[in-house]
């Protein structure tokens, strides 16, 4: 049987655009699933959200006007209670039965069912399914209170009296199942039609009078002048931005930004794109400044020639759409100019102070109460960047990454940054280029930032690698060493990213630094400002390693295998993980990994009465299978042992795998805890031997299943 289709809107004033596509999705999910669950939609129901400027839709097919019964079988109680020894109903299931709405004469039909234990009554009944006005109310009620809104207003209804919380104003309320009208089903104060409003100025009708479920995002696109649908409005704006683009011509195209492509849709009805442009004068100004007061402060699309060079044109999205669209144009080309001559004049002004002379007004920026000054960090900075350059190169590098690190923080006290704070560092690399520092030095002011978000480049330079390390050593050390961790979703330091930073670019570069030496050269820059925290940030930042690696595709078990070690280059991971995986396809491997798991709880025991020495006498090796052991100890480590200085990591694992038969005969023939002492610790220490050779790359032991 075909069940009519449902639609359900919410008419309300304008949503917050940020926000609109996800509550529109998360109204229209949880209308859904609450129908399902109570049997009104069947499981292969589809669902269309809807969401626009002025209000929240869900389109929901196959909806039965009732949900089927249910039979209900309820345990009341054991029979030793609920029935006297005569068989009649004591006055605990009596009043059982009462508050389940039956009587004295269903006590008959009661079921009695053995639970294991004793035998049980159970009352059967049929639940009358809900009522599609009843479901829809109850599902209507949830989704409004699941909306994921930040902070809602409250606000005062008609009558005068009551007042009611929601995101914002809600003035109208549409249910129709096919085409009749749920009219009982009611929300924030309002009862439910089959009318709503379409555009503020362009619609056809008003209201429009919803006929039908099915016919809910046609009449509002006809008569409404409205696309009711995110997903088609936010795919006519990019349509219209390309052929806006491409009427333009000489290769120009719409910045990329989707972020600002959905907030645009979420500000529009039906959209209307323009070609608006300003003086072209203003392109002395650096394009970042220009393209980020027209894409934060008027929600404009830059248009980047063929080169990727911005032009003096831009794209408005309209929301009307006049016959004559002069004064439209003409409106936002004069609404942009003051922004574009602000970004010129802060640019002009500060440009007449070098770098140099605003390190000083970092001393007045306060950074964190327990960590000082903006000043301060600088010269944290400073000392880290120095100490990670000296190891990495020669003077000249010492010296470009100290002038990087005393001048990357200084863009922070221009006027341009105090405008527009997401352009930190860029606005430094072009002042640094005006004060004539160089390509080097400006490169690294501007890429210490770097990398800013998962995929985002790395440090262009040397110079720029260091400070951008250093700069987030600075915060991590700093911030575990006040006990300021992230929680949760709360990490208002960005100290997942910064560690992320840090390991990216000690793989990626290829940095011969070991971990713990960077973490513990850190902390004396601190004074004692800070506690040492570098365990604890180790293990934060082998975390997010190990996360990071199972992104990319590897194993569990080889990340473990690999970090088990706590491998201080971090450069050398990735080799690490290929070997393992290598080793791993051996038909050796398993018995070797169960062998080093064996040996690895042997020495564990054993070391709980000392420490094992890796030292072996051959004259107490008695058995003829720890005498082989030990022979193909001698002949195969000082191979794999150079393939592994050789860097071949995958190379040295599989020379260990020819052990696999001397180690099985070991275990066959050979009692490890021999009562005679030096015999009990020879073979101790040849199997120490054994797992310090196995165990280089990686602990193998993690590999055994």
């Amino acid at each position: 049987m075909t069940h009519p289709n449902l639609l359900v809107e919410l008419f309300v004033e304008e949503l917050p655009p940020k926000a609109l596509q996800k509550l529109g999705d998360a109204f229209a999910g949880v209308l859904l699933e609450q129908l399902q669950a109570q049997g009104l939609a069947a499981a292969g129901s589809r669902l269309t959200a809807y969401a626009s400027p002025r209000r929240l839709a869900a389109h929901i097919t196959e909806v039965a006007a009732s949900a089927a019964d249910k039979a209900v079988s309820q345990k009341l109680m054991p029979v030793a209670v609920g029935l006297g020894a005569d068989g009649q109903a004591t006055p605990a299931l009596l009043k059982k039965l009462a508050a389940l709405g039956a009587d004295a004469s269903a006590v008959a039909s009661l079921e009695r069912v053995h639970d294991g234990k004793a035998d049980v009554l159970f009352y059967n009944s049929t639940a009358k399914g809900a009522t599609l006005a009843e479901g829809l109310q109850k599902a209507l009620d949830e989704a409004i209170a699941r909306l994921p809104i930040p902070k809602v207003m409250r606000y005062q209804l008609q009558d005068g009296w009551s007042s009611v919380h929601f995101v914002r104003p809600a003035h109208g309320l549409v249910a129709l199942h096919g085409t009749e009208v749920l009219l009982s089903v009611q929300a924030l104060g309002l009862a439910a039609g089959n009318a709503t409003h379409g555009h503020r100025f362009e619609a056809a009708v008003d209201p429009v009078v919803i006929t039908s479920a099915d016919s809910y995002a046609q009449q509002l696109a006809s008569q409404g002048a409205v696309i009711a649908s995110f997903a088609e409005r936010r795919a006519e704006i990019a349509r219209q931005l390309a052929a806006a683009a491409a009427k333009v011509g000489n290769g120009a195209r719409p910045i990329d930004d989707d972020a600002l492509l959905d907030e645009v849709t979420a500000l529009v009805e039906r959209p209307n794109v323009l070609t608006c442009s300003f003086e072209k004068e203003f392109l002395d100004v650096p394009q970042e400044c220009l393209i980020l007061t027209m894409k934060a402060n008027q929600k404009y699309f830059p248009l980047l020639d063929a080169a990727g060079k911005l032009t003096h044109q831009f794209l408005v999205v309209s929301n009307i759409t006049p016959a004559d669209a002069s004064l439209v144009i003409g409106g936002n080309e004069r609404v942009v100019r003051p922004r574009l001559a602000d970004a010129k004049f802060f640019f002009d002004q500060d440009r007449k102070k070098t770098l140099a002379s605003r390190v000083e007004g970092l001393g007045k920026v306060v950074y964190h109460n327990k960590l000082g000054t903006q000043g301060e960090r600088v010269e944290r900075v400073r000392s880290i960047a120095k100490a990670i350059a000296t190891q990495l190169g020669d003077a000249a590098l010492v010296a470009d990454a100290d002038q990087a690190a005393l001048l990357a923080k200084t863009d922070l006290v221009t006027d341009m940054v105090g405008e527009f704070p997401e352009l930190q560092g860029t606005m430094g690399r072009y002042y640094a280029l005006n004060d004539g520092l160089g390509e080097t030095i400006a490169d690294a002011i501007e890429d210490h930032y770097k990398p800013r978000f998962a995929g985002d480049a790395l440090p262009r330079n040397t110079a720029g690698v260091v400070v951008a390390l250093a700069d987030k050593l600075e915060t991590l050390v700093g911030m575990f060493g006040i006990g300021n961790l992230p929680t949760g979703d709360r990490d208002p330091f960005a100290l997942r990213r910064h560690a992320l930073g840090v390991i990216r670019m000690l793989v990626e570069k290829d940095l011969p630094l070991d971990l713990h030496a960077l973490l513990a050269g850190a902390v004396p820059a601190f004074g004692d400002k800070i506690t040492d925290a570098s365990a604890a940030l180790a293990d934060f930042i082998y975390d997010r390693l190990a996360g990071s690696l199972r992104e990319q595709g590897y194993s569990a078990q080889e990340v473990d295998a690999v970090l088990a070690l706590r491998p201080q280059r971090l450069a050398q991971v990735p080799q690490f993980l290929a070997a393992v995986r290598a080793f791993a396809a051996l038909p050796e491997s398993p018995a070797l990994a169960a062998a080093n798991k064996r040996v690895g709880n042997i020495l564990k025991k054993a070391e709980l009465e000392g420490p094992v020495d890796a030292h072996v006498n051959p004259a107490l090796l008695q058995e003829q299978a720890e005498q082989d052991l030990f022979a193909a100890l001698q002949r195969f480590v000082p191979e794999a042992n150079a393939r592994f200085a050789a860097g071949d990591y995958t190379a040295s694992l599989q020379t260990l795998a020819v052990l696999r038969a001397p180690v099985d005969a070991f275990f066959d023939d050979v009692m490890v805890n021999a009562e005679q002492l030096d015999l009990r610790l020879n073979r101790q220490g040849l199997l120490k031997t054994l797992h310090e050779a196995m165990n280089r790359v990686a602990d193998l032991s993690r590999l055994a299943v």
